[in-house]
């Protein structure tokens, strides 16, 4: 028994050597937004640290890294594609055997919705439903604002304003007294929510998850009480035009990582991290705004992660690779 578990752990040595050989040199995308930066300083360190890769950081944004790893084979790795961004030349990457979908970066997906702050769903506990949130749609008059209702909108042009005009059409709400209210930019909708939590005021609107905001500021998302109709939401909801809308709640966005052919082929270990490694909304929101607050880099929050969430990480490898990454850590 000692002999065959001594021949297992030599083999299992062996194949580790032989994978990090097969690694070699390895770039990933460091894209442009909190999250992205974040996950691919992740994957540098527990790559480089735990399986001997030769990572470097590539600066890059979602259009430019897409670009490059479908003609040019460049990066090996783009840790988070929110998928809709590109979803036809994606496809076409796949079916031209140039990249693989490995692992999703959020295991429950983006999450978009309508949303009120946590304290007013505490006192009233039938405003996490549209239900509760129409049969008391007094509770969310603003004396601050003339006593109306504003429903927080996107600014105009972006992406989210179609789903959330039709879905506000959909849901009755004007009848129920509210005023869709469009903020003019991203710092207008994140600030009215941090300005309403401080005094304790109402609010309802449209926000997005994982972000920073939803970190600091405790909120719930309104169940509609319908089913997702992912197919109808792209076919009618999102559309500008979108006759006589019906309620369908927000579609979670895959999120995922992208790898070249030749990558998940050749670092087969590699991959099984990649596979593994994924996050949950609630923490990606805890991490960002532990990011922001504290005005710091994506390597700098993902020391934070492997210090202080080492109960995630640690189920994305091995006990031996697990440390090795503690020991770099130690060494930083």
């Amino acid at each position: 028994m000692l002999k065959q578990l001594t021949v297992l752990i030599v083999l299992f040595a062996l194949t580790y050597k032989v994978q990090a050989t097969e690694c070699g040199k390895v770039t990933i995308a460091d894209m442009d937004w909190d999250s992205a930066t974040f996950v691919a300083n992740v994957d540098s360190f527990i790559l480089q640290h735990g399986f001997g890769c030769e990572t470097e950081l590539v600066p890059s944004e979602t259009i430019v890294a897409a670009k490059s790893i479908l003609l040019q084979g460049k990066p090996d790795i783009i840790p988070e594609m929110w998928r809709n961004a590109l979803k036809g030349g994606l496809e076409y990457g796949i079916e031209q055997d140039k990249i693989k979908f490995v692992g999703k970066v959020l295991y429950e997906g983006g999450l978009e919705g309508f949303w009120v702050p946590a304290y007013m769903v505490e006192k009233e506990p039938s405003l996490a439903t549209m239900a509760g949130v129409k049969q008391h749609s007094y509770l969310f008059k603003r004396p601050d604002l003339g006593n109306t209702q504003p429903f927080f909108s996107c600014a105009p042009g972006w992406r989210c304003q179609n789903a959330v005009t039709n879905l506000f059409k959909a849901l009755d709400l004007k009848q129920a007294g509210f005023e869709l209210t469009p903020t003019d930019e991203i710092t207008g909708l994140s600030g009215s929510i941090a300005h309403v939590y401080a005094k304790k005021l109402p609010w309802i609107g449209y926000y997005w998850s994982p972000t920073a905001v939803l970190g600091n500021y405790k909120m719930v998302r309104v169940e509609f009480n319908s089913d997702v109709n992912r197919e109808y939401f792209q076919e009618c909801i999102e559309k500008k035009y979108c006759k006589n809308p019906r309620v369908t709640m927000f579609p979670p966005r895959a999120v995922d990582t992208i790898v070249t052919l030749k990558f998940s082929q050749r670092a087969p270990a590699a991959m099984m991290y990649l596979s593994a490694r994924s996050f949950s909304n609630q923490d990606m929101n805890n991490l960002m705004a532990w990011k922001v607050n504290h005005n710091v880099d994506g390597k700098q929050t993902m020391v934070e992660f492997l210090t202080h969430y080492e109960s995630i990480w640690t189920q994305w490898v091995s006990p031996p690779v697990a440390n090795k990454i503690r020991s770099a850590l130690t060494n930083l």
